[in-house]
């Protein structure tokens, strides 16, 4: 098996008027929050958006560990859909003291390049800022961060910078490389 250096890089915003919102997109865009816990449809955001950039920590849970991971008080799902189909998502989870991770943004491949990613993230971040408004109990945000690796998409770096977020570590590892999973077993080449 061949190892890889993969960098990842942590980012973050430390305000609300950290965020820099990109335009809506041309369309009939419409991001709307997946109110219902459903691992089925959480999996498959999972892996269509991440299957062809090496998403593959989460593909071994279970039904009950992504049910578990959903319920968790805070935990949401905000999708973003052209024309009523899905074309990406951004899940936010709440830390300790008012600190909330984007553990995942993306769009599925056939919807990149056509401006709903930054859309999305901007909307997803302005969410995050706002999450306690929706869970009494929770504490009010004090920090939004997230992190991307050089196995994701060309641009994401360039979004998030876009949107405010700035960099505060960076980290090179090896990992061994691993085939492209895409959204089933075999749906891209490697």
């Amino acid at each position: 098996m061949t190892n890889i250096a993969v960098t990842t890089w942590s980012l973050e915003q430390t305000a609300p008027t950290d965020l820099l919102p990109a335009a809506a997109p041309e369309g009939d865009v419409r991001i709307v929050r997946a109110e219902v816990p459903s691992p089925e449809f959480s999996r498959f955001l999972y892996a269509s958006v991440g299957g062809d950039i090496r998403w593959t920590d989460r593909l071994g849970w279970t039904h009950a560990r992504w049910r578990e991971h959903l319920e968790r008080p805070g935990v949401e799902t905000w999708v973003a859909h052209d024309r009523g189909t899905p074309a990406g998502f951004v899940e936010l989870a709440p830390g300790d003291d008012g600190i909330v991770e984007i553990e995942y943004f993306g769009l599925i491949p056939a919807f990149r390049g056509r401006r709903i990613g930054g859309h999305l993230l901007s909307y997803g971040t302005a969410r995050a800022w706002d999450l306690a408004e929706r869970w009494p109990g929770l504490a009010g945000t004090k920090r939004v961060w997230l992190h991307t690796c050089s196995k994701d998409g060309a641009y994401a770096m360039d979004n998030y910078q876009c949107r405010g977020f700035r960099l505060f570590d960076t980290r090179v590892e090896e990992e061994a490389e691993v085939a492209t999973p895409g959204p089933w077993p075999g749906a891209f080449p490697s």
